[in-house]
């Protein structure tokens, strides 16, 4: 699964000039919290989150409240965006692997999803979460169980020969090392039409490899 998979495409987006106040309103409106600000031909030139719109104390603490006011109303989307060199993008042939580390290494929310310095969409936290729900079959009604099995060739095939000996799809899989168990590594798969009894005992004949979890899932 790559970006452009699962991005927002045509994403809102302001202009440099944009009031601040509109950009309150366009933000609260649509319920957004990452906002491109962009240039002609909607080339990327910062971007805002909310954490921009936050006003410093230190620049309010000698104004009065029809000051600020109006010191709010003057202030423009360029001057309180994230600046272009500052903001982490990314491209929309990357994996969604790749963009969840971004977020995680950077420790933000969001990231604009450019082309030639164009924004086509943007990508959140969000998005990532639905893709992972996704790959693990959530929207589809089924039987997940979780497999742990010894990290060696081979073992994979036996696991899907016995799925497909019985006929069984897959809507769903991931897998991750076990914790706390090196050489070993768990694998989460979703059955659709078939019971909890039936995936327990054609799996649990598998040698070497162990049920650690199975329920009905929808």
């Amino acid at each position: 699964m790559l970006v452009k998979d699962i991005m927002t495409r045509h994403p809102i987006m302001a202009a440099s000039d944009t009031p601040v106040t509109e950009v309150q309103s366009i933000m609260s409106q649509n319920g957004i919290r990452h906002l491109p600000v962009v240039g002609d031909g909607k080339r990327l030139q910062g971007l805002i989150t909310r954490q921009r719109l936050a006003l410093k104390a230190d620049e309010l603490g000698s104004l009065n409240v029809w000051e600020i006011t109006r010191h709010i109303s003057q202030l423009r989307a360029g001057q309180i965006m994230l600046k272009r060199a500052q903001v982490i993008t990314v491209t929309p042939n990357r994996t969604v692997e790749r963009a969840a580390a971004l977020l995680t290494d950077y420790k933000i929310s969001g990231l604009p999803v450019v082309e030639e310095e164009i924004v086509v969409g943007i990508i959140t936290e969000t998005d990532l979460l639905r893709a992972f729900q996704i790959m693990l079959g959530l929207p589809m009604s089924g039987v997940r169980v979780t497999v742990r099995m010894p990290n060696r060739k081979g073992e994979f095939n036996k696991l899907s020969s016995v799925i497909a000996q019985n006929g069984w799809g897959v809507t769903g899989m991931g897998s991750f090392p076990t914790p706390r168990n090196p050489g070993k590594y768990d694998l989460v798969l979703k059955i659709p039409d078939v019971s909890v009894d039936e995936v327990q005992e054609a799996l649990s004949s598998i040698p070497d490899q162990t049920i650690v979890d199975i329920r009905a899932a929808v």
